[in-house]
């Protein structure tokens, strides 16, 4: 698809977009918070996960790539096209490529504009990261674009919950202070529907919810969209 650096440890170009807002503090908090906690998120997600980024190819792309939870799902060897507009992760991300073994190509892009050409991708992935987005429709519609046919987006989401719930007050009550907090993240949007409008030709979704402290976290979707 493209060609892709030798090292891990540094890309071998960073396009930046100046779309993100680069917040030094929130920045760093993100980056750190994800780190220590990635280990207690993934045991929660890590059935889910596994099931969806089964089989993945040896070149990935991955829209929010954070700190690089989803690095042990890849191959052994394998490239990542990392687009992660936020630089406060990007040390912690190249570090962890290198522990993984993961050839490392970072583009500091947006979901919404990743800048790869037309069906190049044969898999594109993404966890916690359409709550974040500034725009789900446009990003998913990017997603659709650089797909080549009959290839899969993979997606772990978590998703607003049913109206009348405690989850629900839960999120509507923490919307602003969470929103903030994790850099626009939104614990009240259908992802479901958003993927299911974007135009894929199948899509297969799994519902089900976490038993974690972070409640407007819990109602999640894990599935598999193919273009």
């Amino acid at each position: 698809m493209t060609e892709t650096p030798t090292r891990t440890e540094a890309p071998t170009h960073t396009e930046a977009t100046q779309e993100f807002p680069q917040h030094r503090l929130r920045g760093r908090f993100n980056s750190a918070f994800f780190h220590a906690m990635g280990p207690y998120l993934d045991s929660a997600l890590h059935p889910h996960k596994e099931r969806v980024f089964a089989d993945l190819p040896g070149e990935v792309v991955e829209i929010g790539s954070g700190v690089g939870a989803n690095l042990p799902y890849l191959p052994a060897g394998a490239t990542l096209i990392a687009l992660e507009p936020n630089r406060a992760m990007h040390d912690r991300l190249r570090a962890a490529a290198a522990g993984h073994g993961i050839r490392l190509d970072l583009r500091e892009r947006m979901a919404e504009r990743t800048g790869l050409p037309d069906g190049g991708a044969d898999t594109v992935i993404s966890s916690l990261v359409l709550c974040s987005v500034a725009d789900p429709d446009a990003a998913l519609a990017e997603v659709r674009r650089i797909l080549r046919p009959g290839g899969t987006f993979r997606f772990v989401e978590h998703v607003v919950a049913p109206q009348g719930t405690p989850t629900r007050a839960a999120q509507r009550a923490f919307r602003r202070p969470w929103g903030w907090t994790f850099e626009g993240c939104s614990c009240e949007r259908d992802l479901e529907g958003a993927v299911r409008r974007a135009g894929f030709a199948d899509v297969q979704v799994e519902h089900y919810r976490l038993h974690t402290p972070f409640l407007p976290f819990n109602t999640q979707i894990a599935g598999i969209a193919r273009a």
